[in-house]
């Protein structure tokens, strides 16, 4: 059984098809890349798997479960997502990086912090630092260490990278290389063609809101 399956997705807006009778299996531990011209639907397709917009026809399960059946809540403590734009809120980073404890009602962790600050190579001081004083990279990475607090066991990543120079990019990839070598299922989109092809072991390739293309890389 797959753990997270879309069976004959499709959506609309406003007459507008921007996903097409999509079919498609992920796997507990797949390392699946998204490929295809911007505009074709691949950021449309990650939400509705976050559960962040809804289809208009066709159904979405989690662990053999529709997804309209699971609180969202719990649904999205399993399931993380990193939008291409990274999106802090409150004023600082320090509220960013305590929320995930917040919603659960527990007291911070500041080993496990601390493990993924150093992990993606950004200094404590990071936490005391207001949101609007970093660099379109920096957010990027308080982003997906949020998503991190607590691993999630699927994590969806849009254009996660895009906005890092190629040190820091090499960075965040070595470290989402190595959630999935301890058993994370990562869904990813990019528009690097050595990027889609280094890490994963699936790749699928959309074109105007269908799956052109289904490749197994290893």
């Amino acid at each position: 059984m797959a753990l997270l399956e879309l069976s004959n997705i499709s959506y609309v807006v406003k007459d507008k098809t921007i996903i097409r009778n999509v079919s498609l299996a992920i796997n507990e531990g797949d390392y699946l890349t998204i490929v295809g011209p911007s505009g074709s639907g691949k950021s449309t397709l990650l939400k509705l798997c976050s559960d962040l917009i809804s289809p208009t026809s066709g159904h979405i399960t989690y662990n053999g479960q529709n997804l309209i059946t699971i609180d969202p809540e719990s649904y999205r403590k399993d399931v993380g997502y990193c939008f291409q734009r990274p999106y802090l809120f409150a004023k600082t980073v320090r509220r960013n990086i305590l929320f995930p404890y917040d919603i659960r009602g527990m007291k911070p962790d500041m080993e496990r912090i601390k493990t993924l600050f150093d992990l993606l190579h950004m200094p404590m001081e990071y936490l005391e630092r207001r949101n609007d004083e970093l660099s379109g990279g920096e957010m990027q990475r308080i982003c997906l260490i949020r998503s991190l607090i607590f691993e999630p066991k699927v994590l969806l990543l849009d254009e996660v990278t895009s906005a890092l120079d190629s040190v820091n990019s090499t960075i965040v990839e070595q470290v989402i290389g190595e959630l999935h070598k301890n058993g994370m299922t990562i869904v990813s989109i990019t528009h690097n063609e050595e990027q889609s092809l280094r890490l994963a072991n699936r790749r699928i390739t959309v074109i105007d809101g269908s799956i052109a293309k289904e490749e197994v890389l290893r």
